[in-house]
């Protein structure tokens, strides 16, 4: 499919210090954009990944859960964890920690909408109170300025319809020193439901000096591009459409780049990064990487010959050797252009 012209979509973003190599990032999804999955998106062309959000409650540190998420070990620069938080001097204290533990850029999380996160007046709630949005902007960045580390921020376009108040953060975040701003395309009451609307995200970008990206709804090279032209945002960020697809994100920005789309990797190339990617999860999880794991090998074989049977199998495995070995059998099974019956004859 012709994506013409291929300019200028190739070129680098910078932000910061940094020049990001290309213009699709990947968001930051609680449970999914772990160390493991960042890891294999950079790989294979992620142009910028955002860590899951860490909390900046001081107590839950030690937690084996936070201890994970603010884990860099061996992870692709420059690194990004995303904090949330509602308290100024904990948002500030807990920038020290995360660059302490290697992250090279902060983002700030005003953009969550579940429930549990917004009754305590984090993520997406904080657009509510654009006074004590601002004093956490100007913490972090106040933490993070003479340490080098540019501060980024994540936000929907308000917290309800009547009240699309993202353009006024937004400036204000600049002039606060914020290097970049994404911005989902959905109010805080919409969740994910309905369509996101770029309207806003376009108004922002042509109030801002930074690099804005525009977030959600995007899920092809069409799509992207088409968001592209229609807000003049820098780059775009994609969540739910890499969801088992972390190669999506590569395939969009060499789209994009190119101005012609490839045709989708082969089965037996998706299953050899499938497969490493079980490898990588299974040695940060351990023993429970076994449960963990099996989200993102259903959402990769989704759409697959016999991938729902395959899923209902693969659930029931306890052991991170028999997983390996379904996973191998399956693609072996399809690239031979057959599919197996589960559940397994005894």
């Amino acid at each position: 499919m012709s994506l013409q012209p291929p300019n200028p979509y190739g070129a680098p973003v910078r932000m910061g210090p940094f020049d990001l190599p290309n213009r699709v990032f990947a968001a930051p999804m609680a449970g999914v954009t772990d160390l493991p999955w960042r890891q294999m998106a950079r790989k294979l062309g992620a142009g910028h990944c955002v860590s899951e959000m860490v909390t900046s409650r001081r107590d839950l540190w030690d937690t084996l859960k936070t201890s994970r998420r603010m884990s860099h070990t061996g992870e692709p620069g420059p690194v990004s964890a995303q904090l949330v938080g509602v308290d100024p001097a904990d948002m500030a204290d807990a920038t020290r920690a995360n660059v302490a533990a290697g992250a090279q850029i902060i983002d700030i999380n005003m953009g969550c909408p579940a429930k549990k996160v917004c009754n305590r007046w984090a993520g997406s709630a904080l657009m509510q109170d654009e006074t004590q949005a601002l004093r956490i902007i100007e913490a972090v960045v106040a933490a993070a300025h003479p340490l080098g580390v540019p501060v980024t921020l994540k936000m929907r376009t308000g917290w309800c319809a009547t009240a699309r108040n993202a353009p006024s953060i937004a400036r204000a975040a600049q002039d606060a020193g914020v290097a970049m701003i994404v911005v989902h395309g959905r109010t805080r009451d919409q969740g994910y439901g309905g369509m996101a609307e770029y309207e806003t995200v376009a108004a922002i970008k042509r109030a801002l000096r930074i690099p804005v990206v525009a977030n959600g709804d995007i899920d092809s090279a069409a799509t992207a591009r088409a968001v592209l032209l229609a807000t003049g945002v820098d780059a775009v960020m994609i969540g739910r459409a890499a969801l088992g697809k972390p190669w999506l994100l590569g395939h969009i920005a060499q789209a994009l780049a190119t101005g012609t789309e490839p045709p989708p990797p082969a089965w037996r190339q998706q299953g050899e990064w499938l497969l490493e990617h079980l490898r990588s999860h299974h040695a940060f999880y351990g023993d429970a990487g076994v449960k963990t794991v099996r989200k993102h090998v259903g959402w990769a074989l989704a759409e697959l010959p016999g991938g729902a049977m395959f899923r209902a199998h693969f659930n029931k495995l306890t052991q991170a050797a028999a997983q390996i070995d379904a996973v191998a059998t399956y693609f072996d099974a399809l690239q031979g252009g057959s599919t197996i019956s589960y559940p397994l004859a005894a």
